[in-house]
């Protein structure tokens, strides 16, 4: 069901709100939408069914021009993408159906539960590769069908993870795509098509179970497809390691604080 809320004087932030979202989402391989979940429902006090899939909805026009700007500064594997993308259309609508079997407490306190391991995720992968470059030791190029297998479990679980909290299921993306070795700009713009796949399905499914709150969508997209515009030019000038790490670092501890409001509040 689509519908327009009432317009209250919060909502006038959020264009700020989606603009930051939008920049740093295409910088790191996401649609944003793992923010709008948490902004909908502690800012806002959208009920988490409702959230869930205007987050989707949200975070569709920043996947969209994020992943067309990646594209044109070749940084899309299109093959590594659509067999991320397959597996994780199957999880997009698995996750649609459990979201409408929970309760909003439990969606939000799972939701915290996955923002806390995610981000403990991403810095030991940064330990990891730090230790590994000090080594001079880098890991191999798996087999063919090693790799496909890789694609497959993790697409599957980053649709799952958008279809369930509406949020763009970047982690597991991001996850797999390191893993196969692949330069860090083609692993964001990749990410970027592999995530806009996941949630447009995601849409889909949802819009048999959820509500979409339209005037959010509108405020939220206001900046947030402004940002999109600007994170993939900003990241060709990113040459360094220490500038994405110090990113990366910052992104994991909003994750953490995120995690902990949600389950808490």
């Amino acid at each position: 069901m689509i519908f327009h809320s009432s317009i209250e004087p919060v909502y006038f932030i959020l264009p700020l709100v989606g603009f930051l979202i939008g920049l740093f989402g295409t910088m790191l391989g996401g649609g944003g939408g793992f923010f709008f979940l948490p902004i909908l429902t502690l800012l806002i006090g959208v009920p988490a069914q409702t959230a869930v899939i205007t987050s989707l909805v949200a975070a569709l026009p920043i996947c969209l021009v994020g992943a067309l700007g990646h594209h044109r500064k070749t940084n899309v594997n299109l093959r590594i993408g659509l067999l991320f993308s397959i597996t994780g259309l199957v999880g997009a609508f698995a996750g649609a159906r459990v979201t409408g079997m929970v309760s909003p407490e439990q969606l939000k306190a799972g939701f915290g539960i996955y923002s806390i391991f995610i981000a403990l995720s991403m810095v030991r992968g940064i330990w990891k590769k730090k230790r590994a470059e000090a080594g001079k030791s880098f890991p191999s190029e798996a087999p063919g069908w090693r790799r496909r297998a890789k694609g497959s479990a993790f697409g599957l679980l980053a649709g799952f993870i958008t279809g369930t909290f509406g949020t763009s299921g970047t982690a597991p993306v991001l996850a797999g795509l390191f893993s196969m070795n692949i330069p860090f700009k083609l692993v964001i713009g990749t990410s970027l098509m592999v995530v806009l796949v996941n949630t447009l399905f995601a849409v889909g499914a949802h819009l048999l179970v959820g509500q979409i709150d339209l005037m959010l969508v509108y405020f939220l997209t206001a900046g947030s497809i402004v940002g999109a515009v600007l994170g993939p030019r900003i990241l060709t000038k990113v040459k360094t390691d220490r500038s994405e790490n110090k990113v990366r670092y910052l992104y994991a501890g909003v994750m953490v604080a995120i995690g902990v409001l949600m389950i808490v509040g």
